[in-house]
């Protein structure tokens, strides 16, 4: 009996996860809406999008098909899966893992894993993998869009990494006019850098102004993911607030060569 019940509630949450995916995909553009309710998509991913709002947030970033994106340590390859459904054969997707450093502990993870397993698939040939060291991202070829979601902070939080050098690369690699979005979780107002490792968030301000440096304008912010009830005091993996933290979305743009 409680092993049925269990199910039922399973089965429930998937349902309405469902539910909630396909309303907002319905308002999104064809494309992104058609991968946000495509069924390859594992479940797991699914009872995600409520907190995610993976629609509303590629259409805000204008991912479209055909695009060649460059994804910025893509973790479990939740939103790979998105991009190389949105992209569709002429479109590509290079999710970019560092490599593992020479130092390594033995217990490290390989942080490739996952995505290599999803660029294996026949459902997403469209995706390579591409792991390089920390500090040199190179793609064969020009990109629509750089995206990185939640780990903005951790270029932070990489030993001798120059984040400096990492954002005009990122710059480098976009063709003029293309989009770098950064969506991470958010720290407290005024604090820049301070909670990159600890807390693992970010100053929203602080992304503004290394970005920008690195010669890209902001061509826009999203709201779509703040939560005010998240006092940004907390470790973004508290059970507490975990999946519910404050996030910001900053979309920047290379500018043309007319600009």
């Amino acid at each position: 009996m409680i092993r049925s019940s269990i199910f039922v509630a399973s089965a429930v949450s998937i349902l309405a996860a469902f539910a909630v995916s396909g309303a907002a995909a319905a308002a999104a553009p064809g494309a992104v809406a058609a991968a946000v309710a495509n069924p390859l998509r594992p479940p797991a991913d699914i009872q995600r999008d409520a907190a995610r709002l993976p629609a509303e947030t590629l259409a805000f970033a204008g991912v479209k098909p055909g695009d060649r994106i460059g994804e910025l340590l893509p973790g479990g390859g939740y939103f790979t899966r998105l991009f190389s459904l949105v992209v569709g054969p002429r479109g590509h997707v290079y999710a970019w893992v560092p490599e593992r450093p020479a130092n390594a502990p033995a217990d490290m993870p390989d942080f490739a894993a996952r995505v290599k397993a999803i660029a294996a698939e026949k459902a997403y040939a469209n995706v390579s993998v591409l792991v390089q060291p920390s500090g040199k991202l190179s793609f064969p070829a020009r990109l629509d869009l750089v995206w990185t979601s939640q780990n903005y902070h951790d270029f932070h939080n990489i030993r001798d990494l120059d984040i400096g050098a990492l954002n005009r690369q990122i710059f480098a690699a976009l063709k003029p006019g293309g989009i770098y979005l950064v969506l991470d979780h958010a720290a407290a107002p005024g604090s820049g850098a301070r909670d990159t490792s600890t807390l693992h968030r970010i100053d929203p301000e602080a992304v503004k102004s290394e970005v920008i440096a690195a010669g890209f304008v902001l061509a826009g912010s999203s709201d779509l993911l703040r939560r005010p009830a998240d006092t940004h005091e907390l470790k973004v993996f508290d059970p507490s607030i975990r999946g519910n933290t404050d996030q910001f979305i900053l979309k920047f743009r290379k500018p043309t060569a007319m600009q």
